[in-house]
This record gives structure tokens, C-alpha cells and sequence, in this order.
């Protein structure tokens, strides 16, 4: 919520979350409703979701959590059945129209991190990324093992107006204090400069398990 806030108070819009897969059809899968904003509503004409639980394949109750799944009913050069996403989320009731809607996406199933015993997704530390206005929307994740334990650094990237030496040091700290606090891990947190950063083509890869298992 607080990139959409930045992303509407800079460009004077209203931004709206859409959400696709170029395996099902690309952008158009789902969307917010603008008057609403509360979940992607899901064209069920087009596709039937399911959410399963992502270890066993079973079928989950709309409310729950699990892998959002995807059967198209009317493509017809490239069906699908019971795609998995990998991405986690719900499905919830309907509002604005008669079709479902699914909740905002809490992380995928493949890039989960077990770290010291917690369960650990990219997508949780984005959002407290993104609450501190001295860092850009940049990460990534690096795994290590130390010994016999398992350590994670976060690799992030200092906003254009916050690149001095104090701010990104102030900026580390305060996100390793946020991550330890949220999610109940001490991590080591690297701010570098704008650009710093690999840029991804597609989905960006978050997660760089670097442990020699």
C-alpha cells in the first residue's frame, strides 16, 4: 500500500493491481476493481481458479490460504489444466461484481526460505522495504551456511535522495531492526547505490541460495 500511495501522490492517478501469467493469457487474469481496491477480482468466464495446498495437491476451501491454480475455459491454442502459479494467496467472496476475488499475493511457493526454523518469504520483506522512504523497491536475498546454521543477507538499494554514508547506514539498521521484530530472524542487511542492484527481465529473482548442501 505504501508504493501505491507514492506511485498515485507522484503521477496524480489511481493505480489500480492487476495480475497475469503469459502461460495463461498475460496482463488480464484479474483485477481491482478502481472504486473498491479491496482484492483482484478473477474473470472465472474465462478462468476457473482453485487454491490448493502446495505440498499435497489437495483442494483447499475459499478463505484459506495455498497455490493458486488455473484451468482456462475458452483459450483455445494454448489450454491449460490446473496450472500451478506457485504464488500464495485466497479466494474471497465477491463485491464490485459476481465473480470471486483473490487476495493480495503473500509469496510463491518455490522461493520460500527456511531460515533457522522460520518460514521465510521474499514478498514479507518487500513490504518493509518498502515502509522505509530511504530505500528503493530493489532487493535481493542471499542464503549462506555458517557452520552448521543457515544465515540470510538482504542486499537492498538506497532511494535517489537518501545515498550518503549516514542515511544508508541508518537505513541497514533500521531494516535489520524491522525483519527481526516482523518475522523473528536476525539478518544482515547491505544498502548499496541507486543502480546497485541487478534489474531482471520478466520476474525478478529474489532469492540466491549460495549454502553447499
Amino acid at each position: 500500500e505504501e508504493m501505491r500511495a507514492e506511485i498515485e501522490r507522484r503521477f496524480d492517478l489511481t493505480a489500480v493491481d492487476i495480475y497475469g501469467l503469459s502461460e495463461v493469457i498475460g496482463p488480464g487474469v484479474g483485477q481491482e476493481f478502481a472504486s473498491t481496491k479491496d482484492g483482484l477480482t478473477l474473470w472465472e468466464d474465462h478462468f476457473y481458479p482453485e487454491i490448493i495446498d502446495p505440498d499435497t495437491g489437495e483442494v483447499l476451501p475459499d478463505g484459506e490460504e495455498g497455490e493458486l491454480v488455473f484451468t482456462s475455459l475458452t483459450k483455445e491454442a494454448f489450454p491449460i489444466i490446473r496450472y500451478r502459479t506457485r504464488d500464495l494467496t485466497r479466494l474471497l467472496p465477491p463485491t464490485a461484481c459476481s465473480m470471486r476475488r483473490m487476495a493480495r499475493i503473500t509469496g510463491r511457493s518455490d522461493d520460500m526460505m527456511i531460515v533457522r526454523g522460520v518460514n521465510v518469504f521474499p514478498m514479507q520483506i518487500e513490504d518493509l522495504i518498502c515502509k522505509d522512504k530511504r530505500l528503493a523497491p530493489h532487493y535481493y536475498c542471499e542464503l549462506r551456511r555458517e557452520g552448521r546454521l543457515d544465515t540470510l543477507t538482504v542486499v537492498a538499494e538506497a532511494s535517489p535522495e537518501h545515498v550518503d554514508e549516514a542515511s544508508c547506514a541508518l537505513a541497514g539498521d533500521g531494516l535489520e531492526k524491522a525483519i527481526k521484530a516482523e518475522l523473528g530472524i536476525s539478518v544482515k542487511v547491505v544498502v548499496l547505490q541507486p543502480g546497485e542492484v541487478p534489474r531482471s527481465e520478466g520476474k525478478a529473482k529474489r532469492v540466491f541460495d549460495l549454502r553447499n548442501l
